[in-house]
């Protein structure tokens, strides 16, 4: 760690304004948490233990929850974390945690792990998680209905939109996981080719652990991070046998709680390789409770990437596994998927917003991760504070927000639809040439689900004041656009939230960029919709612009321009006029009846 603090100063200093920032608002569910690492928490490369660290996240999100709640709450699951550093003996440990957002019965919580220096006075990330807890049912058997969240700050804010994306990504795990295997994406062991590798059945541990009062928490159930940290402790031994050295742990995939378990219970921890890669290895962990008597209960499972670093803090190359037959194979099958699935999420959802690649390829296998970006994108660009008024036009608002190299715009007005019919009209982007002059064709090329469709938009070459172009990487005189875009809709998961509908770049094969025509991109753009009074609809329109598109639409930034005024206008009749076809509809209807 100490070789590393160097090289962290900045990252530090990023933390820091964080904190300020956060000072400045006080969450009523923020819990902090400030641990000295000590030897007695530390492993015999005196870092602290992975265990111990997820002990104090999860009973500092515990508090959190229960903040919020006031009730006894417990955890349901924790997603996937990437642990960036390790944190050495004398090294402090600030745990930061608050309730990002309530569902009805369960709340998500963000938990932040920052690592201080005492001696140089300098702060850096460890990792970033966010957990799942659920309220305990009543003494009458009644389910406790949480409170909403109110967010008070711009980041806030953020988290709280963000989150419904995360739940639906959660909710859908498994089903990639066996997408994956089911449509033969994932390549079989090849045993013959193995021979010198490590048998997996050297690597399997079978560990009991008796749950004592001291394993509790206050609820009188066993602690879900002792569970936590036990399924650690076995892992690292796993892993130890395969490489015959210290592991370090990188990354844990989500752990989902299935069930209770109590003081009393024998508590099995069962571990085996499941596949190595060239520089990392996924080790399984799975709890199973039982009494004396009865059968085993499956508390939890989870999914464990270990590295073993070198002199230089680099990672070794590691040998190759044989996996045991049946079940081992079919563990080394689903490895690989997973290994696959941290790739899409590191490539589409890890980065900073302004590094996520334009026109990532679209597969069946990384959809849900695009549309998660898309959809996390647009609200997070809605979400800034920073919003300037740049001009009106009876009540037509055109707003910028400036950047970096970054100019992006959103232009709104109130219309008198309701909200979740302008949301059905507009979401049918295959109408928008009828009312953009510059959409002049839109053709669906894949319905992917009932959420997410595949466009082909083709446009003019980009002119002044084009504010319905999408974004454009080239352009070229006289010369036809055309794009490839993801069109991901939302409906508000609760009261207060817009109805979204959110457009990014893809990239598909069998759509590739023709000479006939330029090929734009666009890194985020679409509209919210939020229901005002009177059954009326506040929609906004929002486009990020690349900088070789600022010089063309110049002009309508620095004054409400008739091109930006017009197509916005022109959107309002269409809702307009669809809304009352809708309403003459449903009178002539009734007036047969």
């Amino acid at each position: 760690m100490s070789s590393k603090v160097s090289g962290l100063l900045e990252k530090g200093e990023e933390e820091e304004e964080e904190e300020e920032e956060e000072e400045e608002s006080i969450n009523p569910t923020e819990v902090k948490m400030s641990q000295i690492v000590m030897p007695c928490h530390s492993n015999h490369q005196q870092e602290l233990s992975v265990g111990q660290l997820l002990k104090w996240m999860d009973s500092t999100a515990c508090l959190s929850a229960e903040r919020h709640a006031g009730s006894p709450c417990v955890t349901a699951s924790m997603d996937d974390i990437h642990f960036e550093h390790t944190i050495r003996v004398g090294q402090v440990v600030n745990i930061r945690a608050k309730v990002n957002r309530a569902f009805n019965t369960s709340m998500e919580v963000g938990i932040h792990v920052i690592c201080e220096d005492l001696f140089c006075g300098r702060h850096w990330r460890v990792c970033h998680a966010y957990a799942t807890f659920v309220t305990q049912r009543t003494n009458t058997g009644k389910k406790v209905i949480l409170k909403p969240i109110v967010p008070r700050t711009q980041k806030e804010q953020v988290e709280y939109s963000v989150a419904a994306e995360r739940r639906r990504v959660r909710m859908v795990h498994d089903d990639i996981i066996k997408d994956l295997l089911s449509h033969g994406a994932i390549q079989h062991a090849d045993n013959s080719a193995v021979d010198d590798a490590v048998a997996a059945e050297r690597t399997k541990v079978e560990s009991v652990e008796l749950v004592l009062p001291p394993h509790a928490n206050h609820q009188v159930t066993t602690f879900g991070g002792q569970i936590m940290a036990w399924m650690v402790n076995v892992a690292v031994i796993a892993a130890s046998r395969l490489c015959q050295a210290h592991p370090t742990l990188r990354t844990i995939d989500m752990f989902t709680f299935r069930g209770p378990s109590q003081v009393g219970d024998r508590l099995l921890l069962k571990t085996i390789v499941n596949n190595t890669f060239k520089n990392s290895m996924e080790v399984g962990v799975r709890a199973e409770a039982y009494q004396e008597e009865g059968s085993n209960r499956h508390i939890n499972s989870a999914f464990m990437t270990f590295e073993v670093l070198d002199d230089h803090r680099k990672p070794r190359v590691l040998p190759r596994i044989r996996p045991e037959p049946l079940e081992g194979e079919r563990r080394f099958q689903e490895a690989i998927a997973r290994k696959k699935i941290r790739l899409d999420r590191k490539y589409i959802i890890s980065c900073k917003q302004g590094e996520v690649p334009l026109s990532v390829p679209w597969d069946p296998r990384n959809q849900v991760y695009l549309s998660y970006n898309n959809v996390s994108a647009l609200k997070m660009l809605a979400a800034k504070n920073s919003w300037r008024l740049s001009s009106e036009k009876n009540k037509v608002r055109l707003y910028t927000l400036e950047q970096k190299s970054m100019l992006s715009f959103r232009v709104e007005s109130e219309v008198d639809v309701p909200a979740q019919r302008a949301f059905g009209l507009l979401a049918e982007l295959s109408n928008r040439p009828s009312w953009d002059t510059h959409y002049q064709r839109c053709e669906l090329i894949h319905q992917v689900d009932d959420d997410d469709f595949l466009y082909r938009v083709v446009t003019p070459s980009v002119c002044r004041g084009a504010v319905g172009c999408p974004t454009s990487a080239s352009q070229g005189e006289g010369i036809l656009q055309d794009f490839i875009l993801l069109a991901s809709k939302r409906m508000p998961c609760s009261h207060g939230d817009p109805y979204v509908i959110a457009l990014r770049s893809v990239s598909l094969p069998t759509h590739p960029p023709t000479e006939h025509y330029n090929r734009g991109e666009v890194l985020c753009a679409g509209f919210t919709i939020h229901e005002t009074q009177n059954n009326m609809s506040l929609i906004s329109y929002y486009n990020q612009a690349s900088p070789e598109v600022i010089p063309y639409i110049s002009t309508d930034i620095a004054g409400l321009s008739s091109s930006f005024y017009h197509i916005f206008c022109s959107c309002s009749q269409y809702l307009t006029k669809n809304r009352l076809q809708c309403v003459s509809q449903a009178t002539n209807t009734d007036s047969h009846t």
